[in-house]
């Protein structure tokens, strides 16, 4: 009996043929060309896609390979990519399943060699056990050495024996038998033609492994031990670079006195700064520099006496907006002192009592590089990360947070100038990042469809809804409205890198404040938050960046420059300047604080160019101001906030428990709620099941997408999800695509019907 003679795909050779590939009811079975090499699956429409469209790729170190029938067998990892494949012959099968299990078997041992490289000891311990690693590499050598003689002699064996059973069958064919015995004596040969191919398969596996090893495993040898020496020398440089690092920055810190004339009592109430990057942090965007002198824009300096007897409207054509000396109040103060809806005059009482703590945060250790030092340059989205590194808030509790001073909103909505509005604006924009000073835990990402209300209409007088509208790019959509006089909405989307010793968080679109009674429309932006020391030390946050907060009735502007830290500036860390000019760009007010703590204002009643040259050689602007009055003053931590991830008063309510909530709220988060109780190795676990849940529900979602566009379509859709309180529309002050509230939420609420709510938890 003659033998068909078929290539046999060796293990590391790339293996290409046609088959007929499951797409959908409608259309079945397709014929997709098949690519595998280097333990990757991958099919195209046609040989010439491959030069530019993938339609899937699966990963065989983790997928199983099962045979259906003689033609079929089906290729899975796990449930989130599965291929019902059929060959054109059952032989044509069986040499797809060989090559399949060749390269599935090659790929598993790659990726455990990676992790097992992954795993190696710190710096320390890595200088120390190099011995005993080159002991350990020596006797996995001398066992791989023996198995591969024990498969040899299994080779010859098969060969034996195949050898003979194919004479044999080849003899049976000769004698003359009834036509079932034929039959089955035909089916029982193309078996034995099977099993021949296979075992030489595994026999030319085998004699290539073996040639491969006796020519190349001195080279490998010294290649990893080459590799590994190298790992160390690096691990022991970084260890260096990292003392050097903090030596020099104590070094400075002891060399560094300010004169006496500088020292700012708001300083000294700080405390001792903590420890943050230097300029070898800075990359090729230039996010942060070090200011080697002073970088104000502008000067200011007291305003001569005279102005405090003189009428303010008697200045410059301005009007007497701020009270001229210390003894009087501003026009907006005495309102507020006299209106009895006003926060300060009024005493609003609780409709319930607040819960004042949470649990203390566990003292779990975990290494954080260990972690990171695999998704340098990736999109932090799309890191999967332990709740270790979490807090027990969501980013939509986040984004509600920044309503923590709402008071200053009430005072803007009574104001009678737009300017001192202006002020007040400026002022609860800084405000809403005194909260990040000491936050360096990461709130949860939101699931799509989920929400997240506060309403504390009785306490305060505005209610408030987040809902996560969208997964990729992640975005959050938020409305509030105030009973006083005000309306805050935005849509926020975040792009985020990891730089290797910092994180870069750039909140992307822009924040609307419109004020009901003036009808006056403020915009603006975020600025960058940094998380600095990723690798060594204590993790630190910064703010820096620039923000126009922008009145587009008036024309009205304030410009605000949060300064970047600085080893060589003298200035007080953390400070935020801004200038408040009109439409034709004269300044009325200079801003000045710190975004942690406070801000207050000064009244320009002159301003003229001179004094010291700026960076970039122009003369600075020195205004003559008024004394400085308080806008704004950061409320103190509760009591052992340290051990509450250092959340203020309102964010210690975020995730209390409350009725009447839609089934998408953030409270209703379980995995959030189980790290709150300190659960931590249940609240990863329940994580990881609600991602894989929304990776099902999106996948089906696009499934349907797909059917409806166009049945001959496959692949190439758009995620087309619809939120459910917020619709995407152009936004007339801006002309940029955003979502904006439509209605209806509280009267579901109100009714207790939430039966258009998706089941995301």
């Amino acid at each position: 009996m003659s033998e068909p003679r078929m290539p046999i795909p060796a293990p590391e050779d790339t293996y290409k043929g046609w088959l007929f590939k499951w797409t959908n009811y409608i259309k079945g079975y397709q014929r997709r060309w098949f690519v595998l090499s280097n333990g990757l699956l991958s099919y195209y429409r046609t040989q010439a896609e491959m030069r530019h469209t993938c339609r899937g790729t699966i990963n065989l170190a983790t997928a199983n390979i099962a045979v259906e029938d003689s033609c079929n067998f089906v290729i899975s990892n796990g449930g989130t990519q599965t291929y019902h494949l059929k060959a054109s012959s059952e032989v044509e099968r069986q040499r797809w399943i060989t090559a399949l299990e060749l390269a599935k078997a090659k790929a598993s041992r790659m990726q455990l060699e990676s992790d097992d490289s992954g795993d190696d000891s710190t710096p320390n311990a890595a200088g120390q056990s190099t011995g005993s690693r080159n002991s350990e590499v020596q006797s996995t050598l001398r066992t791989l050495g023996s198995k591969v003689e024990d498969l040899s002699t299994c080779n010859d064996l098969i060969a034996k024996h195949g050898s003979a059973l194919q004479r044999s069958l080849s003899e049976l064919e000769g004698v003359q038998l009834g036509g079932e015995t034929s039959e089955k004596i035909r089916q029982v040969t193309e078996r034995a033609t099977l099993f021949r191919i296979t075992s030489n398969a595994m026999i030319n596996a085998c004699r290539d492994f073996m040639t491969l090893a006796q020519t190349h495993s001195k080279r490998w040898q010294k290649a990893l031990q080459s590799e590994r020496e190298q790992r160390v020398r690096l691990e022991e440089t970084l260890e260096q670079l990292a003392k050097q690092h903090n030596h020099l920055e104590r070094a400075f810190r002891g060399a560094t006195v300010l004169p006496s004339s500088q020292s700012n009592p708001a300083i000294d109430s700080k405390g001792p700064v903590p420890r943050k990057g230097d300029a070898s942090d800075e990359d090729e965007e230039n996010e942060f520099f070090d200011a080697c002198e002073d970088v104000q824009e502008f000067i200011t300096v007291p305003a001569d006496p005279k102005y405090h007897r003189r009428s303010g409207s008697n200045v410059s054509g301005i009007s007497n907006e701020l009270g001229m000396d210390d003894g009087t109040t501003s026009l907006d103060e005495q309102s507020l002192a006299s209106n009895p809806e006003s926060p300060q005059s009024q005493e609003l009482v609780p409709v319930r009592k607040r819960r004042t703590r949470i649990p203390d945060k566990p003292n779990y250790s975990l290494n954080l590089w260990s972690i990171m030092k695999n998704c340098i340059g990736k999109e932090l989205s799309k890191i999967p990360m332990p709740v270790n590194f979490n807090e027990p808030l969501s980013m939509l509790q986040r984004l509600s947070e920044d309503l923590e001073y709402y008071e200053l909103l009430d005072r803007a909505a009574k104001c009678q100038s737009s300017l001192e509005q202006m002020c007040y604006v400026a002022a609860f924009t800084v405000s809403s990042y005194s909260t990040t000073v000491h936050r360096t835990g990461k709130p949860f990402n939101p699931l799509l469809g989920e929400t997240f209300e506060l309403d504390r209409v009785q306490e305060s007088g505005y209610r408030s809804l987040c809902e996560q509208v969208s997964h990729h790019p992640p975005a959050a959509a938020h409305h509030a409205i105030s009973e006083r006089g005000w309306t805050l909405r935005q849509e926020i989307a975040l792009a985020s890198k990891f730089r290797g010793k910092y994180l870069s968080i750039m909140p992307l679109g822009s924040i609307h404040c419109i004020f009901e009674k003036s009808t006056h429309h403020y915009t603006w932006k975020k600025v960058t938050t940094t998380v600095h020391n990723i690798i060594v030390g204590k993790l630190w946050i910064d703010q820096s960046g620039e923000i126009d907060v922008v009145n587009h009735k008036t024309g009205d502007r304030c410009h605000l420059k949060f300064a970047p830290y600085s080893y060589f500036s003298r200035d007080v860390a953390r400070k935020v300047t801004g200038v408040v000019t009109d439409k034709d760009g004269k300044a009325h007010y200079v801003l000045s604080g710190t975004w942690d703590e406070k801000m207050e204002y000064s009244r320009v009643m002159q301003s003229s160019r001179g004094g010291e040259n700026g960076a970039d050689g122009r003369q600075k602007t020195v205004y003559q101001t008024l004394k400085a009055k308080e806008l704004w003053k950061k409320t103190p931590l509760p009591e052992g906030a340290e051990n509450m991830y250092y959340f203020s008063t309102l964010a210690l309510t975020l995730n209390e428990l409350e009725e009447g909530v839609a089934p998408t709220d953030s409270r209703k988060r379980p995995d959030q709620r189980l790290m709150e109780q300190g659960r931590w190795e249940e609240a990863n676990t329940e994580k990881q099941r609600l991602e894989e849940k929304q990776r099902t529900v999106r996948r089906e979602r696009e499934r349907e997408a797909n059917r409806a566009a166009s049945p001959s379509e496959e692949g190439g859709h758009q995620d087309n999800y619809t939120p459910m309180w917020f619709e995407r529309l152009v936004d007339p002050m801006t002309g940029e695509p955003t979502h904006i509230y439509k209605g209806g939420y509280w009267e579901a609420k109100e009714q207790g019907n939430w039966d258009s709510c998706p089941d995301i938890f």
